[in-house]
């Protein structure tokens, strides 16, 4: 009888341990160790199986770099324009993509949908561990999708999967999902980190060496990370994460790694009856305003990826009763508001010591980089002095500790979406005016904090 080895291993960040201890050393987390059983000789099983489906490893041989043959690896569309975005402008075949999301949020839907569509020109191949074949069929009969061609499979051992797919010879498939596969010579029950990083390092194997697209969906955390150790995403090629809140139709798919491409690219969908359809303009959604002017609200133009996005920031001041007044920021940074309003008042001379702030960023989207600051700003002024900006204004610029208004990059793509929206009147860093300026928009380029507060008074 093989002996049983023990590992123990951190379920947040994977690092190993020769002994149980409270608290992981590499990440800091507590109560995150847990014991894993491994069978004998675990590596060598491992490279058995990890080289089993590749033929003759003798068939390798080094090449030069500039030798390499581009033309072979063609992407090909996964029949969404705002799919395609994301990974970098369509799939790469043999990539390993991991997609994640909360529960409800359309990650089987839109797999589904692509498989769907992509089974009359490709053989394709959709693994399903979690539902039956007759579920996912049903799925399919509710959307109107063609079922003609698609190859369905209810498994969860990873090397039977490989097997079969030997068989198919899919050039797509789909994991769904990676916390109920297992791997026959890791002892341990399917979800553990073990079972996880096995799974998920034999199917990239199996694609890279067959030359395979395959799809992952992975579960997310409460705090909407992806569920598993963190080394997950180190196998995997791309990840994205597919986000909408319950009370919205509205879902956003957002690339955090993509070798293939840039990062940070968004991708907007709505949730229908006939599954995800894509949101060509998705600044029109975000600019959702209302016939009446109301202060507090400024327009800016944020940059997600490879285009801009025009979105709404609403500020509400108001004097507080407390000793501490509340400074409450949804969709932006917490510190950066604090800041932000300290370089108001030593620049500006607006005196908010004793009023509540709350800034909300409108359609659940998240700001991360520093154009918005100056909008920010601008909100906060219209809030406090109650008096609104013109409906046609758009503003953006990074804002310095000492007042000074910097640059942004893209400035003059930037102001084309914004007046292709519209917008005749923009508020700018003097350093992103364009040269010969745009027809039909007044713009007002600002050095620093107190040119910006003239520029509103005179709108």
């Amino acid at each position: 009888m093989a002996k049983v080895k023990t590992a123990y291993v951190c379920n947040d960040c994977g690092a190993d341990f020769p002994r149980w201890q409270g608290q992981c050393s590499a990440c800091g987390a507590w109560n995150t160790v847990t014991e894993v059983r491994l069978a004998a000789s675990p590596q060598v099983a491992r490279n058995e199986r990890l080289t089993g489906y590749a033929g003759n490893a003798e068939q390798s041989k080094v090449q030069v770099l500039a030798d390499i043959d581009l033309q072979d690896v063609p992407r090909f569309s996964s029949t969404f324009k705002e799919f395609d975005r994301v990974l970098g402008g369509g799939i790469v075949p043999g990539a390993a993509i991991l997609i994640g999301g909360s529960p409800g949020a359309g990650k089987s839907t839109v797999l589904l949908q692509t498989m769907c569509r992509l089974a009359a020109d490709m053989p394709t191949l959709y693994v399903t561990g979690e539902e039956s074949l007759q579920q996912v069929a049903m799925r399919a009969s509710r959307l109107g999708l063609p079922k003609d061609n698609l190859k369905m499979l209810s498994e969860t051992n990873v090397d039977k999967i490989c097997q079969v797919a030997e068989k198919e010879q899919p050039k797509i498939m789909v994991i769904d999902s990676i916390q109920v596969m297992h791997v026959s010579d890791v002892q341990s029950s399917p979800g553990t980190v073990a079972q996880v990083r096995e799974s998920a390092t034999t199917l990239t194997r199996y694609a890279k060496q067959n030359n395979v697209a395959i799809f992952i969906v992975g579960h997310v955390t409460k705090d909407g990370s992806l569920a598993g150790p963190k080394v997950l995403e180190h196998i995997i090629d791309c990840s994205v994460l597919l986000d909408g809140g319950a009370d919205s139709r509205f879902r956003t798919l957002r690339s955090h790694k993509n070798r293939f491409g840039a990062v940070n690219e968004l991708g907007v969908f709505a949730m229908t009856g006939q599954g995800l359809k894509e949101v060509s303009n998705p600044s029109a959604i975000f600019l959702s305003r209302g016939e009446e002017q109301t202060s507090g609200s400024s327009v800016m133009v944020i940059w997600e990826g490879t285009r801009p996005l025009l979105v709404e920031i609403q500020a509400l001041v108001d004097y507080s009763q407390l000793a501490n007044p509340r400074r409450v920021a949804v969709g932006l940074e917490q510190n950066r508001l604090s800041m932000l309003l300290a370089v108001l008042h030593k620049h500006g001379g607006m005196q908010m010591a004793d009023q509540d702030v709350f800034v909300n960023v409108v359609g659940g989207v998240k700001v991360t980089e520093t154009s918005a600051d100056l909008a920010l700003l601008m909100a906060l002024l219209s809030s406090f002095r109650d008096r609104p900006l013109p409906k046609d204004v758009v503003v953006f610029g990074e804002v310095g500790l000492a007042g000074e208004i910097r640059p942004v990059p893209s400035g003059q793509e930037r102001l084309n979406e914004a007046f292709k929206h519209g917008f005749t009147k923009a508020i700018v860093p003097s350093a992103n005016m364009p040269k010969g300026g745009i027809a039909g928009m007044q713009i007002h380029a600002v050095k620093n904090l107190s040119e910006a507060i003239q520029a509103f008074d005179e709108m």
